[in-house]
């Protein structure tokens, strides 16, 4: 009930009416107009009484057309009408491959990563397809000694890469293989790219040498190559050079928004690819730019890209949402190392709810228009949203 009221302009004319009307039962007309006189004589001496001096008139509320909280009401109901749905399928694995035989190497600032050898990798992918993940991204660590300059071992098609992507196809034919194309973890400065005496990052010389790392990648087996350094061009020569070479049915993941990013620290603890002087800024975006996206993504496309990335992916939703809607391709997210870490560090210390704070994350970049996420938390998401009523 809401308390209107009356003002005495309105009460006067309320009794004026009333002098009309024909008493009630109980009520003379003589009180009829006692009260009239008495209410223009309270006009009369004080023309602006206060509010709360006014008898008030209650007067019924309306009840409110629209109840949002009816479809909120069950579990049910709530899954019923959800405009998000995240699955197994919507995850990429990351995983990192390493010589050597019967190894496995914990990553110290990524809790639950590790570094494999190839054979104990093939018996973790059993695991990883079992929870119904259906693709991962494959990350090589190189050892000190087949690093150089100029990254040669890249395109070598006895590799570490290409034997593992053969060995992964011929296990598990039907699990999708992503490749990182990409120097730095072949380089001994860790850039992603060759440098001239100056320190400058050479981009067409680059380009070049990527060609030949996508060519073998793609020889090997990969459904997708990657292309992760962000030299301008490398997307359209890939493709060219793929399709030239009969390899039109190799998808091309364009890390078309790759930024400068603080997040990216145990990922290169993890291949131990952390640049050896300066930075990345120089060929990677500055986090302040929103519109270079678009124009990133959109040379991607016109080059002849297939899915279209964003990294890193948390602070950079709106990113995922711009591309999402200005473009026609699927979009990949990459919830990178960094992100991963914070929310396994903060779990630890009982300080969040992991599994709570893992799935309302990813959730929260399909949302933003994530097609692909690549995340280090894929298996233990996919176990949770099996578990989930």
């Amino acid at each position: 009930m809401t308390v209107t009221p009356i003002s005495p302009t309105t009460e006067a004319t309320a009794n004026a009416a009333m002098e009309l009307e024909p008493a009630t039962a109980g009520q003379s007309t003589g009180q009829s107009t006692a009260r009239s006189d008495s209410s223009t004589a309270a006009q009369t001496t004080d023309p602006i009484a206060p509010e709360s001096t006014l008898e008030p008139i209650l007067e019924p509320t309306a009840e409110p057309i629209a109840r949002p909280r009816r479809l909120r009401r069950s579990a049910t109901l709530r899954r019923m009408v959800a405009e998000t749905v995240l699955t197994a399928k919507d995850l990429i694995y990351p995983v990192f491959v390493m010589e050597g035989t019967g190894l496995v190497e914990p990553i110290p600032s990524m809790p639950g990563c590790d570094r494999r050898s190839l054979d104990r990798l093939l018996e973790k992918l059993q695991m990883v397809q079992g929870v119904g993940i259906g693709a991962i991204a494959l990350f090589p660590v190189i050892p000190p000694a087949q690093k150089d300059a100029i990254g040669s071992e890249s395109h070598n098609p006895n590799g570490l890469v290409p034997r593992a992507v053969k060995a992964i196809k011929a296990a598990f034919p039907d699990l999708l293989v992503l490749t990182d194309v990409a120097l730095d973890p072949y380089t001994t400065h860790g850039h992603d790219g060759i440098v001239d005496e100056a320190g400058r990052i050479l981009n067409d010389e680059t380009v070049a040498v990527l060609t030949q790392q996508a060519l073998v990648q793609a020889a090997a087996g990969a459904d997708f190559v990657a292309p992760s350094d962000m030299m301008d061009g490398r997307v359209g020569a890939i493709r060219q050079a793929l399709d030239a070479a009969g390899f039109w049915q190799t998808g091309i993941l364009a890390y078309s928004a790759k930024y400068a990013s603080a997040y990216y620290g145990p990922f290169r603890d993890a291949l131990d690819s952390t640049p050896q002087f300066g930075d990345k800024k120089t060929y990677q975006m500055d986090p302040a730019n929103r519109r270079e996206a678009l124009k990133e993504a959109l040379l991607d496309l016109a080059e002849g890209a297939d899915v279209l990335m964003v990294k890193p992916a948390l602070a950079y939703l709106d990113i995922i949402w711009q591309l999402k809607t200005q473009t026609q391709l699927p979009v990949a997210a990459y919830n990178v190392s960094g992100e991963y870490a914070m929310v396994k560090a903060a779990a630890e210390q009982g300080w969040i709810d992991e599994r709570a704070i893992v799935l309302e994350t990813l959730l929260g970049m399909k949302r933003a228009g994530a097609d692909w996420i690549l995340t280090y938390h894929a298996v233990d998401a996919a176990r949770w949203l099996r578990e989930r009523p």
